[in-house]
């Protein structure tokens, strides 16, 4: 595993390099990522993505009809989940990652590893339900282990993988387990999401620029945000976006006694599969903001190609 360089080190030394890593990237770095796509430097690029893919029946419905049928552009699969298998029989060439996952966060519904990973395991069975438990216990060895038997089982699944989301961003603001991300970005050569709302002294490290320097492409902005229910966010969003690429989540579901029985937050989930697929006014927004709607796989198509 390549090491991750402590924040302290001197690794920043100078002006460009200390500008590189404020987690927040540069106009010329959006603009790179654009023209790297294909696009000029001042476009609006949206990769609208759905998360928990594969996390329950009512999940996998209501994401394909999102991509399908509605706005959303890419999903992540949850490959540990109970209908990952499900979720990978209905994908027809979709643009799909995998969402690295190691929590399972529901009260009452539980999954745990692919791997022998004892310490991925929580006392109740499955993963642990907090990131806090998760960061005390886990072994980087076995995460390491961990996500790459998830990327190489929807790979034997048949998805043609186009990036990496980690679930709940376990593994992206920990640098022990960011530098088992950036490994695994590397090794299977995909696309990866980082939040741009975090900054490197929030994070404790230059997690942007470490990314940057492996050759690994990830959107110029995310807004690090996992309340259920999206609409107001993803509307703000839609109503300010910068140049450059602008990642955006939602979590579709369709609503059936299934997914309310995992709490009150599938009444969030329910909404944002209306948004992205029959809501006029959004459809409004997403025409006016000027937005060109892209997926991952254009990112992973521009890092492959150097």
């Amino acid at each position: 595993m390549r090491e991750v360089v402590d924040s302290d080190c001197g690794l920043c030394a100078g002006t460009d390099c200390t500008d590189s890593v404020t987690g927040m990237t540069s106009m010329s770095a959006q603009a790179s990522l654009a023209e790297r796509l294909g696009h000029s430097p001042d476009t609006k690029l949206v990769i609208l993505s759905c998360d928990d893919l594969g996390s329950c029946h009512a999940a996998n419905i209501g994401v394909y009809t999102a991509m399908r049928t509605g706005l959303a552009t890419c999903a992540s699969i949850m490959v540990p989940a109970p209908w990952s298998r499900h979720a990978a029989d209905m994908y027809d060439g979709d643009d799909i990652g995998v969402h690295l996952t190691l929590n399972a966060e529901h009260p009452n519904y539980r999954w745990g590893p692919l791997t022998h990973a004892p310490s991925l395991l929580s006392g109740e069975g499955g993963f642990p339900r907090s990131i806090d438990d998760l960061w005390e216990h886990a072994d980087p060895t076995e995460v390491l282990r961990e996500c790459r038997a998830q990327i190489e089982r929807a790979i034997a699944w048949g998805i043609d993988v186009t990036h990496l989301a980690p679930h709940l961003s376990a593994i992206t603001l920990r640098p022990e387990f960011f530098d088992i991300y950036l490994e695994l970005a590397v090794e299977f050569q995909l696309p990866i999401r980082l939040p741009s709302t975090i900054d490197q002294t929030q994070a404790g490290f230059p997690f942007r620029s470490l990314a940057a320097d492996e050759g690994v492409v990830f959107p110029d902005h995310f807004d690090h945000d996992w309340r259920a229910g999206s609409r107001e966010r993803v509307i703000n969003a839609f109503n300010s976006l910068k140049p450059g690429v602008t990642e955006i989540h939602v979590q579709p579901a369709i609503d059936t006694p299934e997914v309310h029985a995992l709490g009150p937050t599938a009444a969030g989930w329910i909404d944002d599969l209306a948004l992205v697929t029959n809501d006029a006014d959004f459809a409004d927004v997403v025409s006016s903001s000027g937005a060109v709607l892209i997926g991952y796989r254009a990112l992973r198509d521009a890092m492959r190609a150097g």
